[in-house]
């Protein structure tokens, strides 16, 4: 005969099979007490679990309203959480990551039951496949996104994927130009249509799509800033042009004279290029971008690094990305002679002391050449075309 309980400590009885079984009321998380079992194969072992399953109770963890496995959960995540509130190529990411890798390896896992253990199975599984590391580090990453939200809705009680170490990636760390192949490259750019992108791009700092969703609306020459409001991006097949997605990106930035100058140039490339499009000529009403293609309309952001890579094959400068381009700016301003309060608006820099690090480390006998090089750009004897 089964031992008596105290009152509200549930009961346990003896199957018929000679097992043990164990039910308490509790909490789901859809606020409805239900009846919840526990199975083991002795009293004790039984008990142990209710007790367990109780004290979530006394801490206010409900018990989950239906069997979520991995995939479901994943699944409801993705439509119901992610889609409307992020952007669509954030969504296009997550979306990938778990339809090809944690779907497929751990999908029908169940959510409450997964484990460390499991979670390390599958990415073993991911190596052993070929699947290269950063890939791998990355569907972690969306796993714990996942599972995090899980917690917070009280689906689960820890995030196990946390648990996990993240797979090493090997960096190949390739470092930024120097200023004087910055200002080599921008020689070799001089005549092209997008050679003002390629400036500000060196010297602001911008991300691609920021760039390419420049605006004359939002340039101030009078009092030499800019406020970053728009980018470009590729979604769903069709190039948009959309506010940027922060607050933060909308600081406005200050304009070096030599930006300047250089968007002042490429406003009389533009001009030409549109009268020469004459009806041909194509923006949507509010645009107003300050890059296009030769016909009006944003460009394509794949294009625009493709133009970058091709440009910097002609010029005698390491090969690196427009990403890592970017990377530039902090060397090529302190050769401009931007003031440091300056730069440290354009570098995002909280301390002043972070931009003047940069500012005192740049000079070495190979950066003192960037000085000549840089004189004979700012002459600009041959205007952009």
């Amino acid at each position: 005969m089964a031992k008596r309980r105290p009152n509200g400590a549930g009961t346990i009885t003896t199957r018929s099979d000679g097992r043990y079984q164990g039910a308490a009321y509790v909490t789901n998380s859809d606020g409805i007490r239900v009846r919840r079992f526990r199975y083991g194969r002795t009293y004790d072992e039984v008990a142990e679990k209710l007790a367990k399953l109780q004290e979530q109770e006394r801490n206010g963890v409900p018990v989950p309203s239906r069997a979520w496995t991995v995939g479901d959960w994943l699944t409801y995540w993705l439509a119901q959480i992610v889609q409307p509130s992020t952007e669509y190529n954030t969504y296009a990411k997550y979306e990938g990551k778990v339809r090809l890798y944690l779907v497929p390896y751990l999908g029908k896992k169940s959510l409450t039951r997964l484990t460390p253990h499991q979670v390390r199975e599958a990415l073993a599984r991911l190596k052993k496949d070929d699947v290269p590391a950063p890939t791998r580090a990355e569907t972690l990453r969306v796993l714990r996104n996942a599972l995090n939200r899980a917690r917070r809705e009280e689906l689960v009680v820890r995030n196990v994927a946390e648990l996990v170490d993240m797979p090493t990636v090997d960096k190949h760390e390739r470092k930024p130009w120097s200023a004087k192949e910055a200002i080599t490259f921008l020689g070799t750019a001089r005549q092209h249509r997008l050679y003002a992108a390629f400036v500000v791009l060196l010297t602001l700092g911008l991300r691609r799509g920021e760039l390419l969703g420049m605006r004359w609306s939002d340039i101030d020459f009078e009092n030499e800033q800019y406020v970053p409001t728009r980018q470009v991006q590729r979604e769903k097949g069709e190039l948009v042009v959309k506010k940027l997605k922060t607050d933060s990106s909308h600081a406005a930035l200050p304009l070096p004279e030599f930006v300047a100058d250089a968007l002042r140039e490429r406003r009389v490339v533009q001009d030409a290029e549109r009268a020469t499009a004459g009806p041909r000529w194509h923006q949507e009403p509010g645009e107003d971008l300050i890059f296009t293609e030769r016909h009006g309309g944003p460009i394509e952001p794949r294009g625009f690094s493709r133009t970058f890579e091709t440009l910097v094959g002609h010029a005698s400068v390491r090969r690196i990305t427009v990403r890592l381009a970017r990377h530039t700016c902090g060397t090529l301003l302190a050769f401009l002679k931007v003031h440091p309060k300056a730069a440290q608006a354009i570098l995002r820099h909280s301390q002043i002391r972070m931009t003047l690090d940069i500012y005192t480390h740049v000079v070495d006998d190979d950066q003192r050449a960037a000085v000549a090089l840089l004189a004979n750009l700012l002459k600009g004897a041959e205007k952009v075309g």
